[in-house]
């Protein structure tokens, strides 16, 4: 059975099971700050389990892209060392949300096991939740009485909440779950080895019964309902049912290990182990860790790329650096390869993945197709060519560290060594440790963090970074406590988009910032800040600065605003007095004015849409918005692209932009329900940014009407 057979059988079965099936999320879950990547098929079903969002469907199945290689679940230093950890991996799964529960949930997975799959069942063995006195949680006696209904009570057995209590990171939806072992002891003797880590005994799938949320204070509440989440190992599926003894000898894999053979010219993959390496030359098992790493990686950046991450120095991209430079560094060192290699494999991993994966080879826009082979293996080759210039050095000063480690230090690398190795070569830490492992020795690691802790803090002080003035933060602060006293409503910022630069209205809270409280004058020279009742000034937001103007009060002063924000729902006004007087906390009536300088502001915004088509047409639609500032004078739109652009790009770019000003086109404004807004093609958003419903929709020289028409 191959592993196409074995995916589609899967989606076949549960669609006769009443299951809408869905379509993996990416695994960049950009609209979910708590997940570095998706590390599990219920992440895009998170809010539906929390009670705050729901589908059209209330089961559903999918094959989710995951990946484990940072935080909570964390794979990479394991991958290429055993059979099978990965970083990137499918996860099988199905789901019901609100629907059925424990009973349905495991009879379809002992039926799927053993009538489809054809799993002798008397290999299976099953987990159940035994409960836990810290966090007061019974056992799960519901989930092994039913067990006990399908196979003997001696291969059920109980599990502690490391193994049987399921959690998706910190914080999120969980919840107690079986898990179903297969015993592949040659006499089925394993079961005293089932949650041991023992692989003659691995767990096959994962039944988890979500019921609970764990809140950001790590207690856990119950849920709005019940819901069933499962998770099978697709790799490991197609190495039992192939009867392999390893996930990488599965034609899951053989695709890609051929790639690599071809490319590198290196000797013919052959299931060496660290571990059943008798007899067997410790060049020979580098070369075969070097196939298990290199395909892993490959799939894994690959992946992530295609999805819309992007190798950088923090965060997801700052992982996928590194397991890039894991790969690249081993192709160096073991397979002789001097220039960018792995950038040539993302072909034959698209053309062995893209039926299941379209967007391997299209983009993960369907409404904007791109190449998007040629834009992955782009984005691995630059970043390949810009580590391979510091690795020869990089190794040699390794080499000399673990030299002088073995012969001054009784076989330890000074933690001075290994950070000279992370800021002048870009060795991460992980690294440098693998390649002391692969030589018998250890790093100084205290030393190590000590190194990096003061680099850390010099970087700060010369960042010249500088906090909020603390007597003008207090002085908000004031200000909302006096709103609150009063019980001031929100400040009605409607106008801000309209041309009226006028308003009439009422301060409702206003403070010193040299005298914070509810009491004293503010004269001219004083900063204050207030809160109005409504606002025609634009506060600070979507990358454009706030509006400046004057207040007048009703008894002649004037006070200069130099800033807004949102605080909550209320307006923030921060000016200085430049004539009069006003007492802190007074209610008082007033006439606001917005500067002229409101008009520049706003060309400059409509530049920034401008410049983010014209990047589009000129560099690929794969550019996304990152940010920008938009003020008076300028505009600065921040995207990520795999390269630095060319001075003949940016002047195609200038151009296109020009002939769009040039062509005075209108700009045209409609407030639509998000979902309407979502169908126009031509639509541009920030990528993982959450909008209201309804939104705001702005276009440059097209009728939006027309658009939603269309």
């Amino acid at each position: 059975m191959t592993s196409k057979e074995i995916r589609q059988q899967f989606f076949d079965f549960f669609k006769s099971k009443g299951h809408a099936i869905v379509d993996s999320s990416p695994v960049v879950p950009l609209d979910d700050p708590t997940l570095m990547f998706a590390n599990a098929g219920m992440n895009q079903f998170k809010d539906v389990f929390l009670g705050t969002g729901s589908r059209e469907y209330n089961r559903a199945a999918d094959t989710q892209k995951c990946i484990r290689a940072g935080g909570k679940h964390n794979d990479l230093d394991d991958v290429g060392q055993d059979t099978y950890h990965h970083t990137f991996f499918e996860m099988l799964g199905n789901w019901s949300f609100g629907d059925y529960f424990k009973k349905e949930a495991m009879a379809w997975a002992w039926e799927l096991l053993v009538d489809v799959y054809k799993i002798d069942p008397t290999r299976l063995h099953v987990t159940y939740f035994e409960g836990d006195a810290e966090e007061n949680l019974e056992p799960d006696s519901e989930a092994k009485l039913l067990w006990e209904e399908i196979l003997p009570p001696d291969r059920v057995h109980p599990g502690n909440k490391k193994d049987n209590f399921w959690e998706m990171g910190d914080t999120g939806p969980c919840g107690p779950c079986s898990e179903i072992h297969i015993d592949l002891t040659p006499d089925k003797s394993g079961g005293a080895l089932v949650n041991k880590d023992d692989p003659r005994v691995i767990e096959l799938w994962n039944l988890v019964f979500i019921q609970f949320n764990r809140g950001n204070d790590s207690k856990l509440t119950p849920l709005p309902a019940k819901h069933v989440d499962t998770g099978m190992g697709f790799e490991r599926l197609c190495a039992v049912l192939q009867g392999k003894s390893s996930n990488y000898d599965t034609d899951v894999w053989t695709p890609i290990f051929d790639a690599i053979q071809k490319r590198t010219n290196a000797p013919t993959y052959s299931a060496t182990m660290p571990t059943n390496a008798k007899d067997v030359s410790r060049d020979k098992i580098m070369v075969d860790i070097c196939y298990r790493v290199i395909a892993d990686h490959v799939r894994c950046v690959t992946f992530a790329l295609t999805d819309g991450a992007v190798p950088s120095n923090e965060g997801r991209g700052y992982v996928l650096r590194r397991i890039l430079r894991r790969a690249v560094r081993y192709g160096r060192q073991y397979l002789n390869m001097r220039e960018p290699f792995i950038c040539d494999l993302v072909e034959p991993l698209a053309t062995h993945m893209e039926e299941a994966f379209p967007e391997l080879r299209r983009g993960p826009d369907e409404k904007h197709p791109r190449d998007n082979v040629k834009f992955v293996a782009d984005m691995i080759r630059d970043e390949e060519a810009s580590f391979g210039k510091t690795l020869d050095r990089g190794i040699k000063l390794f080499d000399e560290a673990a030299e002088h480690a073995k012969t001054h230090h009784h076989g330890r690398i000074s933690g001075e060594d290994a950070f000279k190795l992370h800021d002048t070569y870009g060795f991460p830490i992980d690294l440098t440790e693998q390649m002391a492992e692969e030589n018998g020795l250890t790093i100084d690691i205290g030393e190590y963090r000590r190194l990096m802790e003061e680099a850390r803090k010099k970087a700060k002080i010369g960042g010249g970074g500088q906090t909020e003035d603390a007597e003008l933060q207090n002085a908000k602060n004031a200000a909302q406590r006096i709103a609150d006293r009063d019980n001031a409503g929100p400040t009605d910022d409607s106008s801000k988009y309209g041309s009226e630069l006028e308003c009439d209205t009422w301060i409702t809270a206003l403070s010193r910032a040299s005298s914070p409280y509810d009491q004293g004058v503010a004269v001219q020279g004083d900063t204050v800040t207030f809160i109005t009742e409504t606002t025609c000034f634009y506060a600070e937001a979507g990358g454009q600065v706030a509006d400046t103007g004057t207040v007048e009060i009703s008894n002649g002063t004037i006070i200069d605003v130099s800033r807004v924000e949102m605080v909550k729902d209320r307006a923030l006004h921060t000016g200085k007095v430049r004539t009069g007087n006003v007492t802190a906390g007074q209610r008082c009536k007033v006439k606001m004015r917005v500067s002229d300088d409101r008009a520049a502001t706003m060309k400059n915004h409509t530049a920034t849409h401008m410049l983010n088509w014209a990047l589009r047409e000129v560099l690929g639609n794969h550019i996304q918005q990152k940010g920008s500032l938009v003020d008076p004078e300028k505009t600065r739109f921040d995207f990520s692209h795999p390269k630095a652009m060319t001075d003949g790009e940016a002047a195609r770019v200038e151009q296109l932009v020009n002939e769009q000003v040039a062509a005075k086109y209108p700009v045209n404004v409609k407030v639509v329900p998000l979902d309407d807004a979502k169908k126009i093609n031509t639509l541009r958003a920030v990528f993982g940014e959450k909008y209201p419903d309804p939104v705001r929709v702005v276009s440059v020289g097209v009728d939006i009407g027309a658009m939603l028409a269309d």
